[in-house]
């Protein structure tokens, strides 16, 4: 999947400014797919050199004009496209991995505060995840499919966070019991 993919399936149903784009990635997809305001407004440049999508640009009282992307019939093509393409797992590139996999050449405590410091990141996010969860149950029976979809993707998101806190428990679990024999010896 590339970032044009998702910023077409975030135009498929109405035109947002580039602004508006990237609320959309912080608000309902970053949970699978992240991107900075720079890659999505550079990304918008080359989608629109391409005809996926076209900009119109809205005067505004006051403040500076907006530039209003939609998606063209090309890029409703394109999506559709991609739509029934297989989908294959994304590849892991996982660098924490590769430090517990060599942690047995550094000291426990290296590892257990890398791992430390990864389970709170993890547990961050899944506080907010958690929090977005709230307001899709207090409306649940009333969920739109668009909404319902959103939704399944932040119920992946959440399993995904909960796993790597596991994960992380699991992990310090072992190198606490590392430093504790050492400590010993």
């Amino acid at each position: 999947m590339a970032l044009n993919h998702t910023i077409l399936v975030t135009l498929a149903k109405e035109s947002h400014t580039g602004y508006e784009i990237w609320k959309n990635f912080e608000e309902t997809l970053n949970c699978f797919w992240k991107a900075t305001q720079q890659q999505i407004y550079r990304e918008l440049g080359k989608m629109e050199r391409k005809g996926l999508v076209k900009s119109e640009i809205v005067p505004q009282e006051g403040r500076p004009d907006k530039k209003l992307y939609s998606i063209t019939k090309q890029g409703k093509i394109e999506l559709e496209n991609w739509m029934n393409l297989p989908s294959e797992p994304t590849v892991i590139r996982e660098d924490l991995l590769v430090k517990v996999r060599a942690g047995c050449l550094v000291n426990p405590e290296i590892i257990i505060q890398e791992l430390t410091h990864r389970r709170h990141i993890h547990q961050q996010t899944l506080t907010r995840y958690r929090q977005k969860e709230q307001d899709f149950l207090e409306k649940f029976e009333t969920l739109s499919m668009v909404e319902h979809c959103i939704y399944l993707t932040l119920k992946r998101g959440i399993r995904y966070e909960t796993q790597w806190i596991e994960w992380c428990d699991e992990a310090l679990e072992y190198f606490d019991g590392l430093k504790e024999m050492e400590e010993k010896e």
